[in-house]
C-alpha cells in the first residue's frame, strides 16, 4: 500500500440519546405498573381487571416505540469518498440534450433566481450563463443540459412563466461549452496571425450570423440607406438584428442575423476584434509551397495581399479578353475595378502562383460570401492547363476546410472546361445548377482533409521554401 495514499476508515455510528432515553423511560413505566399490578393484586378486589389493562398498555408502549424508530431512523449516512460517483445525465439517468437560450429577464432582485428554479423543476442543468445589460432588462445567454424528452416549446413556456421574455433558443453542441473567455482570445489569436480570419471570427464570436464588408468608396451610401433604418446597431440605440462596425480606412463591416437582435456587450466585443486587427496592420503569414508540374516547371504558390496590386495589373494585361470575361462575368474595362476588393485582407484569402523568376501568373481566391465561401481562379493564358489552377484550387480548398466552412462554390460557364475539370478533380462530392445562365459548382466539404498524394498522382511534386520578402 502506498504510505501517501488516505485510508477512509469507517465512520463509527454515532449514539443517539433520544432512543436511550425512550427505552429508559418505558423500563421505569414497566417496573412501576408491574408493582402498582402486584399491590393492587395482593390487596385488591380488581386484581383481574388490572392485569388485563397493564397489558394493554405495555402492547401500546412498544407499538409506540417500533413506530417512533421508524419515523425517526438515525442510521448514518453512507460515506461519501468522491469516487465512483457521477452526475445523472438526465431524469431517471436518461439521455440528454444541449441548447442555447437567450431570454430577457426584469432588472430586479429575484428575476434571476426565479428563472433557475423553474428551470431546476423540469431538471435542466444549467453549464454556463452570460448577462448582457441594457437599458431595460437584461438578456441572459444559457448553456442548458435537459432531458432529451423535453421540448424546446416546454422550455420556453416554462421561461415565460418564470417572467422571461423574448426567448430564443436552438440545439448546441460540445462547442458551444467553451469557457467564452477562452474563446475570444483564441478568435483573437487567429486574427492576429491572419488579417483574411477576421469574418470568419467575427461571425464565430457572434453565433449563425451573415458577415459582409462594404468598401470605403461605397460606404457613405451603406450609410444613408441605413440611416435611420430600424434593427441597425452601431453602438448607439438599443439592440438590432443588424451590426455595424466602421474600419479604420473607412470600410464597413456588418453583422447580420434575422431574429437575435445584437446586444451592446456584443457590440463591444466585435469592435475590441477590429480595433486589434488595426492595430497589427497590414500582414500576411510567411511561407510558400514550391510545386513542379506535370511539364516540369516549377510554380510557388504564396498568400497574397494589397501589397500585389500592381502586378495583378500587369496579370490582367496579359490576359486575354475572353479570360478576363471568364473570370470576372462582366465587362473587360471593370476588371482593374475588382482588385482592390479581392486582395483585400477582410474579404478572404488570396493566393498568387509565381514561376520561377518571381513572376505572377495566376491568382485564386477564397472569399467570404456571408454565410458561403466562394473560390474563384484567373490564369494567365499561356500558362492554362499546365495544372496551376488545379494546384491554386487544392490549397483554396484545403484553406476552406480549415476554416470550417461546409462547402465551397465556383460561379463559371459551361464552356470553361478547364475550371469544370479543376472542379471535378477535388475528388469531393459536387452539385451543378444553372442560375441566369451561369453555371454554379458546389463542393460539400465534409470529411474532407487536404489531399497532400495530389500532387503525385497528377504528376507532380511538392516542396516548401521561405516567402518572398
Amino acid at each position: 500500500m502506498n504510505p501517501e495514499t488516505p485510508v477512509h476508515k469507517a465512520a463509527p455510528r454515532p449514539r443517539h440519546w433520544r432512543r436511550e432515553l425512550v427505552e429508559l423511560a418505558a423500563l421505569f413505566t414497566a417496573v412501576a405498573v408491574a408493582d402498582a399490578v402486584a399491590n393492587t393484586v395482593a390487596h385488591g378486589p380488581g386484581g383481574p381487571e388490572l392485569l388485563v389493562t397493564s397489558a394493554v398498555l405495555l402492547a401500546a408502549t412498544a407499538g409506540f416505540h417500533v413506530w417512533w424508530s421508524r419515523r425517526h431512523g438515525h442510521a448514518p449516512p453512507p460515506l461519501d469518498t468522491g469516487a465512483g460517483t457521477e452526475p445523472a445525465t438526465g431524469e431517471g439517468g436518461g439521455a440528454t440534450a444541449l441548447w442555447r437560450m437567450r431570454t430577457t429577464v426584469r432588472d430586479e432582485p429575484g428575476s434571476l433566481a426565479a428563472l433557475c428554479g423553474a428551470l431546476a423543476r423540469h431538471r435542466v442543468d444549467i453549464l454556463s450563463l452570460q448577462t448582457h445589460p441594457l437599458a431595460e432588462g437584461t438578456v441572459d445567454e444559457f448553456s442548458l443540459r435537459a432531458p432529451a424528452g423535453l421540448e424546446a416549446a416546454a422550455l420556453t413556456r416554462a421561461v415565460a412563466a418564470a417572467g422571461g421574455s423574448g426567448t430564443w433558443i436552438e440545439r448546441a453542441d460540445a462547442h458551444d461549452l467553451v469557457d467564452p473567455p477562452a474563446r475570444i482570445l483564441h478568435l483573437a489569436t487567429r486574427t492576429a496571425l491572419d488579417p483574411a480570419e477576421l469574418p470568419r471570427a467575427l461571425r464565430e464570436l457572434l453565433g449563425r450570423c451573415a458577415i459582409r464588408s462594404l468598401p470605403a468608396r461605397r460606404a457613405g451610401e451603406g450609410a444613408e440607406a441605413a440611416e435611420g433604418a430600424e434593427g441597425v446597431h452601431d453602438g448607439e440605440g438599443g439592440p438590432g438584428t443588424v451590426l455595424r462596425l466602421h474600419t479604420p480606412e473607412g470600410d464597413v463591416v456588418t453583422a447580420e442575423r434575422p431574429h437575435l437582435p445584437f446586444t451592446p456587450t456584443e457590440f463591444a466585443r466585435a469592435r475590441a476584434l477590429l480595433a486589434l486587427d488595426a492595430r497589427l496592420g497590414p500582414r500576411l503569414p510567411g511561407g510558400a509551397e514550391v510545386y513542379t508540374l506535370p511539364r516540369g516547371e516549377a510554380v510557388s504558390v504564396e498568400r497574397a495581399g494589397q501589397g500585389e496590386l500592381e502586378e495583378a495589373k500587369e496579370l490582367h494585361a496579359r490576359c486575354s479578353p475572353a479570360t478576363l470575361a471568364r473570370r470576372y462575368h462582366g465587362p473587360v474595362r471593370d476588371a482593374d475595378r475588382y482588385l482592390a476588393h479581392l486582395l483585400g485582407p477582410r474579404h478572404g484569402r488570396t493566393l498568387a502562383a509565381r514561376t520561377a523568376s518571381g513572376r505572377l501568373v495566376a491568382l485564386g481566391h477564397l472569399l467570404w460570401d456571408g454565410e458561403e465561401t466562394e473560390v474563384a481562379l484567373l490564369v494567365e493564358d499561356a500558362w492554362q492547363r499546365k495544372g496551376v489552377g488545379s494546384r491554386l484550387l487544392e490549397r483554396l480548398v484545403a484553406m476552406a476546410a480549415e476554416a470550417g466552412a461546409d462547402s465551397v462554390y465556383a460561379v463559371t460557364q459551361a464552356a470553361n472546361t478547364g475550371m469544370v475539370a479543376a472542379m471535378r478533380g477535388l475528388g469531393l462530392p459536387l452539385d451543378y445548377r444553372i442560375e441566369e445562365g451561369t453555371l454554379v459548382i458546389t463542393a460539400r466539404l465534409a470529411g474532407h482533409e487536404p489531399d497532400t498524394t495530389g500532387h503525385a498522382r497528377a504528376g507532380g511534386t511538392v516542396g516548401e521554401r521561405p516567402a518572398r520578402g
